[in-house]
């Protein structure tokens, strides 16, 4: 097999990140937007010792599940993979791909999962963008990466995003190129604009504009602030977030308010939030309530416990799960999202949570040793997963219950493997659809202590 084959493949089975999976002369072949079911013929694009990956030239067979893309650039762009699926079958693959982890994993073969909590309508439900600035070929360009590239697909509109997004993106855009801001340039460092990220209230419609730049002295900021809020009046806040590094992370650590308000309020259930530039909070707001009540139900509160919410961000979770507790304690990395946590609970008129800044493998630790523990334990980490120093001592701690919120189904499964060998039952296992049209998908466990009264 060499690049450029041509080969009849009949499709089989489906990777974790949606492509198609055949085999020719019993190699593997990854065949891109193809869905199990299908008869296709495919070019091969890549051979590797292992595999091979292929880009379909027709059909055979196609699948009924299989839709037109809504999206004009959705074979160019890497923001959306599965938009060739319809999204009842979107939800039935990523069921799969949590179940599929979770067996191979984390050894949990025969688990029950219940089925994808997904949406009612999947469409414009980001509340955040980030687009990156570059030069195209016919000047100033924002939009989002190509897969597996930095090369920037512009598009007028995209439909997984709030249209207020695109609005200012695209405002944006014109003011670059009618006052020759010098956009940012990966390989040489140079130019000013690197990001326009937005941050959208879906319970006001209010808009916050975070301009990601290299320097603080913006050339023609007044009229560019002036160009955003006379178009956009939606907007009120407009913050430059100062990142001088030459790496792909997006935010510096550095913002200063230029217009308007430091912070965002947005609404998840009867619960107000302060969301300021760098703090983490979900993206879509219809599913996150669906998410945190599900995690609210599995700790299974009387108002009796102790809860340490780990990861906790902005309190989010913290203060759903504080109005059925007796006490939460939050901890939070980032020192600007705690000072959030904090302010939202007055916000909120809740006064038994408090919140601590510092890794949580570090804090919870310390917390321990000082003989503060927790009757249930709500876990929220990043992609990576929970630090094993972490896991150990919420093992030592001895909760009852452990609610695990995962946004990656492998790091689960290997975290839940390791509570499962260290005294934890999982019992219930539900994940929600936050991501249409991505190959993403959140999951919320539930895991009870094996060793029953042990605190009588």
């Amino acid at each position: 097999m060499k690049k450029n084959d041509i080969y009849e493949i009949e499709i089989t089975g489906m990777t974790h990140d949606g492509m198609g999976v055949g085999r020719v002369d019993g190699m593997a072949v990854f065949v891109q937007r193809a869905i199990e079911g299908e008869k296709v013929v495919a070019k091969i694009i890549k051979v590797t010792k292992n595999y091979a990956v292929a880009r379909i030239e027709e059909w055979i067979t196609t699948s009924p599940e299989r839709t037109e893309p809504f999206c004009p650039v959705y074979k160019r762009c890497g923001g959306c993979s599965l938009q060739h699926m319809s999204y009842n079958m979107q939800l039935k693959f990523k069921h799969r791909v949590v179940t599929d982890n979770l067996e191979r994993i984390g050894g949990f073969w025969g688990i029950q999962v219940s089925p994808v909590i997904g949406m009612d309508n999947p469409m414009n439900y980001r509340n955040k963008a980030q687009y990156p600035v570059g030069m195209g070929d016919n000047g100033p360009v924002a939009g989002f990466y190509a897969r597996r590239s930095h090369i920037i697909i512009d598009s007028e509109r995209c439909g997984i995003q709030h249209p207020a997004s695109e609005k200012v993106k695209n405002t944006v855009l014109e003011a670059v190129k009618e006052l020759k801001i010098p956009v940012y340039n990966e390989i040489t460092g140079e130019g000013i604009l690197r990001h326009i990220v937005t941050r959208v209230s879906y319970s006001t419609g209010d808009v916050m504009v975070i301009l990601v730049v290299t320097d603080e002295k913006v050339p023609g900021l007044k009229k560019i602030i002036q160009k955003i809020t006379r178009e956009i009046p939606e907007v009120i806040s407009i913050v430059l977030n100062i990142n001088k590094r030459r790496d792909n992370v997006i935010l510096g650590d550095k913002v200063r308010t230029v217009y308007g308000s430091d912070t965002l309020v947005d609404r998840l259930g009867h619960l107000k939030f302060h969301i300021s530039p760098l703090s983490f909070y979900q993206v879509n707001p219809v599913q996150t309530v669906k998410l945190y009540n599900k995690a609210v139900e599995f700790a299974g509160l009387t108002g009796n416990e102790t809860v340490f919410d780990l990861y906790c961000g902005i309190g989010t979770i913290s203060l759903f799960l504080a109005e059925k507790a007796k006490e939460v304690i939050g901890v939070e990395v980032v020192p600007e999202a705690v000072e959030a946590a904090t302010k939202n609970a007055v916000l909120n008129n809740i006064s038994n949570s408090r919140f601590y800044c510092g890794e949580a493998e570090k804090v919870v630790p310390e917390l321990y040793n000082e003989g503060i523990r927790a009757d249930v334990v709500v876990v929220d980490p990043p992609r990576k997963g929970c630090d094993e120093a972490l896991l150990q001592t919420v093992v030592k701690m001895q909760p009852e219950r452990i609610v695990y919120v995962s946004c990656n189904p492998s790091t689960l499964a290997r975290d839940l493997k390791y509570l499962a060998a260290n005294g934890y039952n999982l019992d219930k296992v539900h994940p929600v659809d936050l991501f249409p049209w991505t190959e993403h998908v959140e999951t919320v466990c539930l895991l009870s202590s094996k060793i029953k009264g042990f605190r009588d």
